[in-house]
Protein backbone atom coordinates (compact mmCIF):
# COMPACT_ATOMS: atom_id res chain seq x y z
CA UNK A 1 0.00 0.00 0.00
CA UNK A 2 1.32 3.40 -1.03
CA UNK A 3 2.09 5.92 1.69
CA UNK A 4 0.80 8.68 -0.62
CA UNK A 5 -2.58 8.49 -2.30
CA UNK A 6 -3.65 10.86 -5.05
CA UNK A 7 -7.25 11.63 -5.96
CA UNK A 8 -9.30 14.17 -7.87
CA UNK A 9 -8.34 13.31 -11.41
CA UNK A 10 -10.85 12.86 -14.19
CA UNK A 11 -12.07 14.02 -17.56
CA UNK A 12 -12.61 17.75 -18.00
CA UNK A 13 -13.18 20.05 -20.95
CA UNK A 14 -10.58 22.63 -21.96
CA UNK A 15 -10.87 25.66 -19.74
CA UNK A 16 -12.22 23.60 -16.88
CA UNK A 17 -10.84 23.00 -13.39
CA UNK A 18 -9.86 20.11 -11.17
CA UNK A 19 -8.44 19.90 -7.68
CA UNK A 20 -6.03 17.09 -6.95
CA UNK A 21 -5.33 15.86 -3.44
CA UNK A 22 -2.33 13.97 -2.14
CA UNK A 23 -2.96 12.37 1.24
CA UNK A 24 -0.15 10.87 3.27
CA UNK A 25 -0.85 7.90 5.48
CA UNK A 26 -0.13 7.97 9.20
CA UNK A 27 2.90 5.82 8.43
CA UNK A 28 4.60 8.94 7.11
CA UNK A 29 6.22 10.24 10.28
CA UNK A 30 7.02 13.93 10.65
CA UNK A 31 4.87 14.87 7.66
CA UNK A 32 5.51 18.55 8.36
CA UNK A 33 9.19 18.02 7.56
CA UNK A 34 8.62 16.80 4.04
CA UNK A 35 8.74 18.83 0.85
CA UNK A 36 5.91 17.66 -1.40
CA UNK A 37 5.71 17.82 -5.16
CA UNK A 38 3.33 17.13 -8.00
CA UNK A 39 4.70 15.55 -11.15
CA UNK A 40 3.09 14.37 -14.35
CA UNK A 41 3.85 12.02 -17.17
CA UNK A 42 2.08 11.95 -20.50
CA UNK A 43 2.31 8.97 -22.89
CA UNK A 44 5.63 8.95 -24.69
CA UNK A 45 7.01 11.82 -22.63
CA UNK A 46 9.37 12.12 -19.72
CA UNK A 47 8.13 12.76 -16.21
CA UNK A 48 8.13 16.46 -15.39
CA UNK A 49 7.72 18.51 -12.27
CA UNK A 50 4.52 20.54 -12.11
CA UNK A 51 4.65 22.21 -8.71
CA UNK A 52 6.39 21.66 -5.41
CA UNK A 53 5.88 23.08 -1.94
CA UNK A 54 8.26 23.31 0.96
CA UNK A 55 7.95 21.71 4.38
CA UNK A 56 6.27 23.21 7.45
CA UNK A 57 4.07 26.13 6.43
CA UNK A 58 4.79 25.76 2.74
CA UNK A 59 6.15 29.27 2.36
CA UNK A 60 8.45 28.14 -0.44
CA UNK A 61 7.09 26.77 -3.68
CA UNK A 62 7.88 26.33 -7.33
CA UNK A 63 5.79 26.11 -10.48
CA UNK A 64 6.74 24.90 -13.91
CA UNK A 65 6.52 27.69 -16.47
CA UNK A 66 3.78 25.82 -18.30
CA UNK A 67 1.39 26.02 -15.33
CA UNK A 68 2.23 29.38 -13.77
CA UNK A 69 -0.86 31.49 -13.25
CA UNK A 70 -3.17 28.50 -13.75
CA UNK A 71 -2.22 26.03 -10.99
CA UNK A 72 -1.98 26.63 -7.24
CA UNK A 73 -0.32 24.32 -4.74
CA UNK A 74 -1.16 24.34 -1.04
CA UNK A 75 -0.79 22.11 1.99
CA UNK A 76 -2.85 21.34 5.08
CA UNK A 77 -0.56 19.62 7.58
CA UNK A 78 -3.42 18.90 9.96
CA UNK A 79 -4.86 16.67 7.24
CA UNK A 80 -1.53 15.37 5.91
CA UNK A 81 -2.67 16.66 2.54
CA UNK A 82 -1.28 18.68 -0.34
CA UNK A 83 -3.62 20.10 -2.95
CA UNK A 84 -3.12 21.13 -6.55
CA UNK A 85 -5.84 23.44 -7.84
CA UNK A 86 -5.78 23.36 -11.62
CA UNK A 87 -7.67 26.03 -13.54
CA UNK A 88 -7.88 26.90 -17.23
CA UNK A 89 -6.90 23.37 -18.13
CA UNK A 90 -5.50 22.68 -21.57
CA UNK A 91 -5.31 19.46 -23.59
CA UNK A 92 -1.54 19.49 -23.06
CA UNK A 93 -2.15 19.10 -19.32
CA UNK A 94 -3.39 15.57 -19.99
CA UNK A 95 -1.19 13.14 -18.06
CA UNK A 96 -0.99 10.89 -15.05
CA UNK A 97 -0.29 13.09 -12.06
CA UNK A 98 1.83 11.80 -9.20
CA UNK A 99 2.76 13.26 -5.85
CA UNK A 100 6.04 12.61 -4.11
CA UNK A 101 7.58 13.50 -0.78
CA UNK A 102 11.16 14.01 0.25
CA UNK A 103 12.64 15.11 3.57
CA UNK A 104 13.54 18.78 3.52
CA UNK A 105 17.19 19.75 3.35
CA UNK A 106 18.28 17.44 0.57
CA UNK A 107 17.12 19.57 -2.35
CA UNK A 108 15.65 23.00 -2.75
CA UNK A 109 11.99 23.05 -3.70
CA UNK A 110 12.99 24.25 -7.14
CA UNK A 111 15.49 21.41 -7.56
CA UNK A 112 12.92 18.88 -6.37
CA UNK A 113 10.58 20.00 -9.11
CA UNK A 114 13.02 20.52 -11.95
CA UNK A 115 14.93 17.24 -11.51
CA UNK A 116 12.47 14.57 -10.30
CA UNK A 117 14.12 11.51 -8.87
CA UNK A 118 13.01 7.97 -8.16
CA UNK A 119 14.91 8.27 -4.87
CA UNK A 120 12.35 10.52 -3.21
CA UNK A 121 11.14 8.97 0.05
CA UNK A 122 7.61 8.36 -1.15
CA UNK A 123 5.74 8.28 -4.45
CA UNK A 124 2.03 7.88 -4.99
CA UNK A 125 0.46 5.66 -7.61
CA UNK A 126 -0.95 8.48 -9.69
CA UNK A 127 -4.28 9.86 -10.86
CA UNK A 128 -5.27 10.35 -14.49
CA UNK A 129 -6.15 13.82 -15.74
CA UNK A 130 -7.64 14.06 -19.21
CA UNK A 131 -8.47 17.39 -20.80
CA UNK A 132 -10.56 16.93 -23.90
CA UNK A 133 -13.62 18.31 -25.61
Amino acid sequence: QSHLVESGGGLVQPGGSLRLSCVASKLVDDYDNFDIGWFRQAPGKEREGVSCIGHANGSTYHYADSVKGRFTISRDNAKNTVYLQMNSLKPEDTAVYYCAATMFGWLSVQEMCKYPKDEYDYWGQGTQVTVSA
